[in-house]
């Protein structure tokens, strides 16, 4: 993981990496926004996005894509799964190991040059199983 000293990075996008990086949760933009600007008052929603955009770029955060629908921020780099609850939304990650042959199966049978594999899990979350 690359560090921010001497990386040339704004206030900006030091501000949105701090914000992550101290999150226990995946954050979408819109409270990675909420939470910078508790840290500079006068950022943009804009200059957020572009951050999040440029820190993905350089290794520095991961997105976690549901499709075509909204993205949240990963301070976790190293590959791992996740679990998703249909009815809050939230999102925790999974530590476990793909299994032997389950990348070269999946290509075969999707006929996909295979680069990586994910598995998301969904359900319901402890809280709302209660």
């Amino acid at each position: 993981m690359k560090g921010t000293e001497g990386s040339g990075l704004t206030k900006q996008r030091q501000a949105v990496l701090q914000v992550i990086r101290e999150s226990e949760e995946h954050l979408t933009a819109n409270e990675v926004f909420e939470s910078a600007r508790r840290l500079l008052p006068g950022i943009s929603f804009a200059t957020v996005y572009n951050s999040l955009r440029f820190l993905k770029v350089e290794g520095m955060i991961g997105e976690v894509r549901f499709g075509t629908g909204s993205s949240r921020y990963d301070r976790t780099l190293t590959r791992h799964d996740h679990a998703i609850c249909n009815k809050c939304s939230k999102l925790v990650d999974i530590e476990m190991p793909i299994p032997d042959g389950l990348i070269e199966e999946a290509a075969l049978r999707s006929q996909f040059k295979a680069e990586s594999i994910e598995m998301t899990l969904h359900g319901l979350c402890p809280e709302c199983i209660k």
